[in-house]
């Protein structure tokens, strides 16, 4: 949130910033590696030499038990690093930053995203599996074994974009700087071929006239807030109090903090405009913009 401010006021900051990352971008390559996966997968909460330092525990004080923590599965991180290394760019021009720093982590921060979506040949379309959103109250399905939902919207259509820079960036830079990077990186047509159908083709889910959070976000439960704002005044940490109560934020309609919604504070509404038409969604800005304000601000708690 405060890195567009900062990009405009102390690019020299923010480039630090983003120098930290490229620091730990083998670190990175190799953490995906691990994981089964090709390119570079930085870390949820990243310890100072690039090693995921997320907890797989968490204490919840309000019932004083000690409850699996999936966070780490939360790999929009990556996305977030890539939207920062192409808006320093769009601010400063700096084009060596680009070639040398920008451009091999959004290349492969999209080699790993792209890596993750999955093809359905029965809908012409791609699936990212078993991630977490921005929103944190979201984990896993209701009474589900694994950790994970399926296709959510804000890592589906951030990863969409990455994908579009990712092939942009090629364009942009000098031709023998664009050829050195792909020589340097091992792109292949092929490569570059399967990023474009998955930016065409990624799935979205929607459901009441607004984007789902996730596939099957529209058949979770309602929460009764009025109830829980009696009971408990501050309900910013609605899943200590639901799992407190032997419930899960999981079963319900609810999010902590923005999920879908940060599609609109991060891309203008002619930016996902085009995005949703490169995926065949129809897209109104004006009429969509205000539909899923409404109806995603009235099921948030704001607790982060």
């Amino acid at each position: 949130f405060i890195f567009p401010l900062l990009n405009l006021r102390l690019p020299v900051l923010t480039r630090s910033m983003l120098d930290y990352r490229f620091r730990r971008l083998v670190r990175a390559r190799g953490a995906a590696r691990q994981a089964g996966h090709a390119g570079a997968m930085f870390p949820w909460q990243s310890g100072s030499d690039g090693r995921e330092e997320t907890q797989r525990l968490h204490l919840n004080p309000r019932s004083g038990r000690w409850l699996p923590d999936h966070s780490h599965l939360q790999r929009h991180i990556n996305i977030a690093v890539a939207y920062n290394a192409w808006s320093y760019y769009q601010v400063t021009g700096d084009i060596e930053f680009l070639r040398f720093r920008g451009a091999p982590m959004i290349i492969e921060i999209a080699r790993f995203l792209g890596g993750l979506a999955t093809y359905d040949a029965s809908e012409d379309r791609y699936n990212v599996i078993g991630v977490m959103g921005p929103d944190e109250y979201h984990d896993a399905y209701p009474d589900a074994e694994v950790p994970g939902v399926n296709n959510n919207a804000y890592t589906n259509i951030m990863t969409v974009w990455v994908l579009c820079r990712a092939l942009e960036l090629l364009d942009i830079l000098p031709d023998h700087h664009a050829r050195e990077l792909s020589d340097q990186l091992g792109l292949t047509t092929a490569e570059l071929d399967h990023w474009d159908d998955i930016s065409r083709k990624m799935r979205v889910c929607f459901h009441d006239g607004v984007i789902s959070q996730f596939d099957g976000y529209e058949r979770l439960e309602e929460l009764d807030w009025l109830d829980y704002k009696e009971r408990y005044g501050d309900i910013q940490r609605l899943d200590r109090i639901l799992e407190a109560e032997g419930d899960s934020t999981n079963r319900y309609k609810l999010s902590k903090q923005a999920d879908v919604l940060m599609l609109f504070y991060l891309l203008h509404t002619a930016e996902l405009q085009d995005i949703f038409h490169r995926l065949g969604y129809p897209f109104d800005a004006d009429r969509d913009l205000r539909a899923n304000v409404e109806y995603y601000a009235a099921r948030t708690s704001h607790g982060s």
